[in-house]
């Protein structure tokens, strides 16, 4: 490389581009992102096309596809902004109890809160099926109403959103407006392969580089600026973070000899362990009257610890299931063949049949139709607890992950109450217009139950035992985290216990979730207290390097790197071209091209693939 950095952040997603806009400040700053830009089709990222985005799961798509060793199937993103790309959109805030319980400075918090809200946040519209769902809610006795709020308060709320009023997505990469566009560098397609270490003189290991691949496939070697305080921060998320840290050589001892990882730089037995996920059951209810377009707005914060949402008029029709299904099926396809040489001792045989059996006996209810919501309750924690380990040595492969869904009691307690409350809001007077009057509960329920919302077998039981129906129909909310939790993987500081000059900071490290949606508090990550700010920033200056690692291209089209001008009147110009109501702060991001906003200040966005020579 032709400069080196203070920070090299290694993940541009939900805490990584907060990180980066935050550190840029005072010192140069390299953020490698495995995945492309959202700004590369701005239309796929609005409130209409959210299925359709997120069930893409082809190879270069922004969803990467994953199935738990439970028969759940999931999904990673990767693609500048991470999460908050694909999710369904709701902003809240952690509560005072958990900010209390992990020992966070409160103001700090609500200040860190803030500068992500200015950025991000709406307050979103209430029209017929939220507010039915909402009024349901109330007469179910999900009391008091706190109206809308970013808070985290028992009772029922309208929540806050990412989409505006347009219906746009408004996502973490939006936070790198606020970076110094001088001293961060951000790189597309760049897979991180391996956090390099060194012992040389020192009494345990330090971290001063990593090595990364390129959207050609070729490897590059960059390393952290020679300060003592400079370091290498890991936010690849609660599946690559410890993934990242094992083909490192940094984790369980047995687990990656057998994997024939050389060296084994700390045998750190707690990396991959811990891993939840919060359990979501949903019913499905067809409406007869028209419902709008709607995700995550409404919400009941229960006292039994089980939150009750609901989203309407997303479409489901036979193409989109087909197509998602067949993906899953090719998957686990190739995850069989690969099992053959795999050495995890948790790969487990799912079956196909609910995929199969859907097929044969799918419902017209499901067929291409908007006028239908769906409820769900997510079970807060959760109490159950898995582990993560490798797969193989490839960085963009899935490592093998198992969550242990309602393995404790517990959760599965809150689960049937949430049904339980899910049913009283179906039932009630305020929800009404939107469910036919001949529809039964049960019905609903054995709708459900047809739907191949996972690979775990059903049991005709379910329709009358509640426990039975949420073990059968568990999904993802997408809110995974664990396997690099504090107190056990880093530290309060999020400083890898037993190693320099490196930190774990993303949902990795979550002993739980926090809120009813947890991307509020992994961007507010992105800001850290005044403590960790100054044990963070290594000399209080900005760089006298510059951070771009070709500085005479930096900003330029492929076609343009001999030009002498600079790249300030291209990113002008392209602001000019690519400005449209529907994305008025950002231009469009292809090959490598500066991304301009409201004050025309510039960051440099870089296809890894046109790095030459680093």
């Amino acid at each position: 490389m032709f400069a080196r950095y203070d920070y090299i952040i290694i993940g541009g997603g939900t805490s990584g581009c907060a990180l980066a806009a935050t550190l840029s400040q005072n010192a140069s700053v390299l953020v490698l992102e495995r995945g492309g830009s959202p700004y590369d089709n701005p239309s796929a990222t609005d409130i209409g096309n959210f299925a359709n985005t997120l069930s893409n799961i082809s190879p270069k798509s922004w969803s990467q596809l994953f199935v738990s060793e439970d028969g759940v199937y999931n999904t990673r993103a990767r693609v500048l902004g991470g999460g908050s790309v694909l999710n369904a959109g709701f902003y809240t805030r952690a509560g005072d109890e958990y900010v209390k319980e992990v020992e966070w400075n409160s103001d700090e918090v609500e200040a860190a809160y803030e500068w992500v809200e200015k950025k991000v946040a709406f307050q979103p519209p209430m029209l017929g099926w939220q507010s039915a769902f909402k009024d349901g809610l109330l007469e179910a006795g999900e009391f008091p109403y706190n109206g809308f709020t970013y808070d985290h308060i028992f009772g029922t709320k309208v929540g806050g959103t990412i989409f505006d009023r347009a219906g746009h997505r408004h996502t973490a990469a939006n936070l790198l407006e606020y970076a110094n566009p001088n001293t961060v560098a951000v790189y597309l397609h760049a897979s991180v392969h391996k956090i390099l270490f060194t012992t040389k003189g020192k009494p345990r290991p330090k971290a001063y580089g990593v090595i990364f691949q390129d959207a050609n496939g070729v490897l590059h070697k960059v390393e952290l600026a020679k300060n003592a305080m400079n370091e290498v921060i890991l936010s690849a998320g609660a599946i690559g973070s410890p993934q990242l840290l094992m083909l490192s050589g940094v984790g369980p001892m047995a687990h990656l000899a057998a994997h024939g990882i050389n060296p084994v730089v700390l045998d750190h037995p707690m990396v991959g362990q811990g891993m939840g996920d919060n359990p979501m059951n949903a019913i499905f209810i067809p409406s007869p009257s028209p419902v709008e377009v709607s995700l995550i707005q409404a919400v009941a914060i229960t006292k039994f610890d089980s939150y009750i949402e609901g989203a309407s008029g997303v479409i489901f029709s036979y193409s989109w299931t087909r197509h998602y299904l067949d993906g899953v099926l090719n998957y686990l396809n190739e995850m069989e063949t690969s099992r053959t040489t795999a050495t995890t001792t948790t790969s487990t045989q799912l079956s196909t049949q609910s995929i199969t059996d859907f097929f044969k006996s799918f419902d017209p209810l499901l067929n291409a139709t908007t006028k239908a919501g769906i409820i769900l309750q997510k079970v807060a924690g959760p109490v159950s607890r898995g582990h993560l380990e490798l797969r193989n040595t490839n960085p963009n492969d899935n490592p093998s992950v198992r969550f242990n869904y309602y393995q404790d009691p517990e959760d599965l307690e809150k689960c049937v109450e949430g049904i339980t409350t899910i049913t009283k809001v179906i039932n009630s007077k305020a929800f009404s217009k939107f469910k036919y009057p001949d529809a039964t509960v049960h019905g609903l329920l054995d709708l459900m139950l047809s739907v191949p919302t996972n690979l775990r077998p059903r049991h005709i039981t379910s329709v009358f035992d509640l426990k039975q129906f949420c073990i059968d129909t568990v999904m993802t909310i997408w809110h995974y985290h664990g396997g690099c939790q504090v107190g056990r993987v880093v530290d309060k500081n999020y400083k890898v216990l037993g190693i320099d000059s490196l930190r774990v900071i993303d949902g990795s490290t979550f002993l739980k979730s926090p809120g009813t949606n947890p991307q509020a508090t992994v961007m507010m990550l992105g800001r850290p207290t005044q403590a960790q700010q100054e044990d963070l920033e290594p000399t209080k200056r900005l760089p006298r390097k510059p951070v771009n690692c070709h500085p005479s291209y930096s900003g330029r089209r492929k076609d343009e790197l001999q030009l002498d001008q600079g790249p300030g009147r291209h990113c002008e110009e392209r602001r000019s071209q690519r400005r449209s109501p529907s994305n008025p702060v950002w231009s469009e991001i292809t090959g490598i091209v500066s991304c301009t906003w409201r004050d025309t200040r510039r960051w440099i966005v870089a296809d890894s693939g046109a790095i030459k020579g680093a």
